[in-house]
């Protein structure tokens, strides 16, 4: 017993130390890192049900811890934040209670999709963008937020918000990487406020997609609660590194 002791907190230690990295590097760039989280878990032998929960309770850590830098920095946008989160929260909250509906095997051939998306996504350029120019078209919505508007174009928001926001919390990540290049190339958010606001909504949708998995049974704590102080601790390093690095576009 005091072998296995010793292994199993060894491992442990080695877990909370990759976590902890992913989430001061994800939380920089507002990409949340759940798809890093749940390799990291399952390479550490949890079921992937177990790993995405627990995924997405770290990525809500994380990314609580990170929102509260990005508004004292005055880094968001709260109001497109709203809109965007509390569409992607009920879809995320919908993945992760639904998620029993399909075995392991289907949810790690959903999450590998998920990551070769996200990666060429990923290969995308930052771009300045000026807004949509027809504004007053069918299916456009103006946000004001500040002195700022934002104009959202929902033939496209809508369905890439609503199904990275179920995939997400089906199998554990983030949509970061969607979240962010929607709100910089469809609707000319500045680099800065996307990161900002990716935190904001990426705390909401993962909270819901954890409380859709818990409803199922699916949380380990005896691994959840201590990776939460880790993810709590970078995700505040994050949060101040991306805002003393503050990019212009």
């Amino acid at each position: 017993p005091h072998q296995w002791y010793k292994s199993a907190m060894a491992k442990l230690g080695l877990i909370s130390l990759l976590i902890f990295i992913v989430a001061v590097a994800m939380t920089m760039v507002g990409k949340g890192g759940g798809n890093f989280y749940v390799v990291i878990l399952t390479l550490a032998s949890l079921p992937i049900h177990q790993a995405a929960a627990i995924g997405q309770l770290i990525l809500f850590s994380a990314s609580l811890s990170a929102l509260l830098i990005f508004n004292q920095g005055k880094s968001l946008s709260w109001k497109l934040g709203i809109f965007v989160g509390g569409f992607m929260a009920l879809a995320a909250f919908a993945g992760g209670y639904l998620s029993h509906a399909f075995s392991g095997f289907t949810l790690k051939l959903v999450f590998s999709a998920m990551l070769l998306i996200a990666g060429g996504i990923m290969l995308i350029p930052p771009q300045d963008q000026k807004g949509p120019a027809d504004q007053n078209q069918p299916g456009m919505i103006r946000i004001k937020s500040g002195a700022s508007i934002y104009t959202i174009n929902l033939w496209i928001a809508l369905p890439v918000i609503l199904g990275t926001g179920f995939v997400s919390g089906m199998v554990g990540v983030s949509g970061g990487s969607f979240l962010v290049p929607l709100l910089v190339l469809s609707c000319a958010v500045p680099m800065h406020i996307a990161v900002g606001t990716a935190s904001a909504v990426i705390t909401a949708t993962s909270l819901m997609g954890f409380i859709g998995h818990t409803l199922q049974g699916d949380f380990n704590p005896g691994w959840g609660l201590p990776l939460v102080l880790v993810a709590v601790m970078g995700g505040t390093l994050g949060g101040r590194f991306s805002l003393k690095t503050k990019p212009a576009n």
